[in-house]
């Protein structure tokens, strides 16, 4: 949008679009080496002790040699999109002016594939760098119905695949999000809204579904991503679109009696949907 070899000034670019000439003239910074190794850090300590906010991870990391204080790590959290686990009134703070949507799985008998689809977002680190994922599951049969990999955590990545799972699988009676900006915005709102696709958002008491959405983040990172130490985004790429077909078809799930989620989706969908 705006050309910074252009014969015009950046001053005059940045007022023709309408955008702050600061935020023009501001480079961002590149994470360090050292906190990129915090943020690995602390990606692990996360999935070993979900309920971990930023002071326990501060000692945490203290034990293990890191000095860190715990604004900084509440600060790398932020940007990993990482929080504790606990039963608290939200669970992921929404964009300013976005609307928020009822919870509609308490008590819900959910028996069926495609009836309720959930959609989260987690860091990947890589032995430089890190990258974001956002995947769209089937919350009966635990299915991966589609994943995009994005080097930045906007609704743009989370919209493909949400498109992509609908046009390969129909689409559900209900999509469950937290309440983060991506999923509160009217960007991704409105597309489930176009698809009738009724819209819920973890909230109070609901703390339990966000434990169902990181084991899925535990099993991805330690059954392939800690494994691997892709080093680049198409590595990360293909090392997953490789690990997901096991998920969905080799792996067996204790929660499906030793089943795969793709035994469980494919034969629970009525024939006609199934052929």
């Amino acid at each position: 949008m705006i050309d910074r070899k252009h014969l015009l000034p950046i001053n005059r670019q940045a007022k023709a679009v309408g955008v702050s000439r600061g935020s023009v003239y501001y480079l961002p910074r590149p994470v360090s080496d050292y906190d990129q190794e915090l943020m690995r850090q602390i990606d692990h300590l996360h999935l070993d002790l979900p309920f971990a906010g930023s002071r326990m991870l501060r000692d945490l990391l203290k034990q293990e040699g890191y000095r860190v204080g715990r604004k900084h790590v509440a600060t790398l959290m932020k940007r990993m999109g990482i929080e504790a686990l606990y039963r608290k009134p939200r669970t992921t703070k929404p964009g300013a002016g976005h609307k928020i949507y009822p919870y509609l799985l308490r008590n819900l008998s959910i028996d069926r594939p495609n009836q309720v689809w959930a959609m989260d977002i987690t860091y990947i680190p890589m032995a430089r760098g890190f990258v974001y994922l956002a995947a769209v599951l089937d919350w009966h049969t635990r299915r991966v119905l589609s994943w995009k990999v994005s080097n930045t955590m906007d609704v743009h990545f989370c919209l493909e695949a949400v498109e992509e799972a609908i046009e390969r699988y129909g689409t559900p009676e209900i999509m469950n999000t937290d309440q983060g900006s991506q999923f509160t915005s009217q960007a991704f709102t409105g597309l489930l809204k176009e698809h009738d696709i009724k819209i819920s958002m973890d909230g109070k008491g609901s703390w339990r579904d966000n434990v169902f959405i990181e084991r899925l983040w535990r099993s991805v990172k330690y059954e392939d991503i800690y494994l691997r130490a892709y080093d680049s985004a198409s590595a990360v790429r293909t090392g997953l679109n490789r690990y997901f077909k096991f998920y969905n078809s080799r792996r067996p799930h204790s929660s499906l009696d030793g089943q795969t989620p793709d035994q469980v989706y494919f034969n629970s969908l009525p024939e006609t949907k199934a052929a």
